[in-house]
């Protein structure tokens, strides 16, 4: 079928707007009609071209509804709402224990662009387009997504403010709650307050967490940071970083969460640490960066790297739909709408950090 796609190719600003065939879905794949969308900075760094293949069709925060399911396909049907999250073989030893990010095969299902036979699902006439980014390359009216891809939500949830539970939100959510595993009493610092960290703060708050601190360049989200539960804030300008984290309980935290890929603020994330803490980061350092092992040992700290939060979507997200239902997980306060023609504006405005979580909706008229 024909389909409307934001295609990234090489040397442009951002993903351009393209008719495109899409092929119908084959075993254990579903074809899914897109409501919205995310944008994560995953989409902004691949766009040009870091990782996967191109021309590619980019998105991994998508919701929808099912339209049509290929063959072997048994919990799904055409009809039912669901939103999208990453790709995994679900046959490895991680994928058995319910750790589907840490799949075997994670890399060429994310960002090879392709299924695992190097077929794709979309052409424009007789160029190969590839799909298949993190399973579903959601930039797009209509995707082939596979059933493991695909989490089911009940019909009476927006849509629209879904798509970015499948990515941003169980990361930061799950860094702390299923990775860490931050529980009552404990004390955390985030550094970096965007999509990541701000759902990495309410999830803290959550688990009643005692101190929560995040640590940002930007006022305005440190203000937004202390409205979802952080405890303390500090201007990430400021001197002796970890000096004043270490001040606030009086011993160092007993985690630090770490969204940036600063290197200085991996250091400052050890530095910072109580005895026996954890420094979790979910972005590499961006140029080298070696962490000082002595204090490691004499602390007992650990170094500790996440993926996805350590979540299985199909397990942790329900709860999270579950905790926004009841108002403790209020992640719709992160989210600024598009319309799906403006995509450009939507990297624009991420890329400058005017907008936390940029989400493009399929009807211009949606969006708020």
């Amino acid at each position: 079928m024909k389909i409307e796609a934001a295609v990234s190719r090489p040397g442009t600003p951002a993903p351009a707007f393209e008719e495109l065939e899409l092929e119908a879905p084959r075993a254990g794949e579903m074809r899914v009609r897109i409501v919205a969308t995310g944008i994560c900075h995953t989409d902004v760094h691949e766009h040009p071209g870091r990782h996967s293949p191109q021309p590619i069709v980019l998105g991994h925060e998508g919701a929808g509804v099912v339209e049509e399911v290929g063959e072997g396909v048994r919990d799904f049907a055409a009809g039912d709402h669901v939103i999208l999250s990453g790709a995994s073989c679900g046959a490895c030893p991680s994928c058995a224990n319910n750790r589907p990010t840490y799949c075997d095969q994670a890399m060429p299902r994310c960002f090879g662009g392709q299924r695992m036979d190097g077929s794709t699902a979309l052409c424009a006439g007789d160029e190969t387009i590839h799909s298949h980014f993190f399973g579903q390359s959601s930039f797009a009216s209509h995707v082939i997504a596979t059933d493991r891809t695909a989490v089911k939500v009940d019909k009476d949830l927006p849509l629209e403010k879904l798509g970015p539970l499948g990515c941003g939100v169980i990361t930061g959510a799950g860094s702390v709650i299923e990775a860490l595993k931050v529980g009552y009493g404990d004390t955390i610092a985030i550094f970096g307050v965007g999509g990541v960290g701000l759902s990495a703060v309410m999830a803290a708050n959550l688990v009643g967490a005692r101190r929560i601190v995040a640590v940002d360049l930007a006022e305005d989200r440190l203000e937004l940071a202390r409205e979802l539960g952080a405890t303390d804030t500090i201007l990430a300008s400021e001197d002796d970083i970890a000096g004043k984290l270490r001040a606030i309980t009086g011993r160092g935290l007993d985690y630090t969460l770490n969204t940036t890929n600063v290197p200085a603020v991996h250091t400052t994330a050890l530095d910072c640490l109580a005895m026996n803490g954890t420094a979790a980061f979910v972005a590499a350092p961006l140029g080298q960066w070696a962490p000082a092992m002595f204090p490691m040992l004499a602390g007992g700290k650990m170094l500790r790297g996440i993926l996805g939060g350590d979540a299985s979507p199909s397990l942790f997200l329900p709860k999270l739909i579950d905790y926004w239902r009841q108002g403790r997980f209020p992640f719709d306060r992160l989210l600024t709408f598009y319309p799906f023609h403006d995509i450009a504006r939507a990297f624009e405005d991420i890329e400058a950090g005017k907008v936390i979580k940029p989400v493009l909706m399929m009807e211009a008229n949606d969006a708020a």
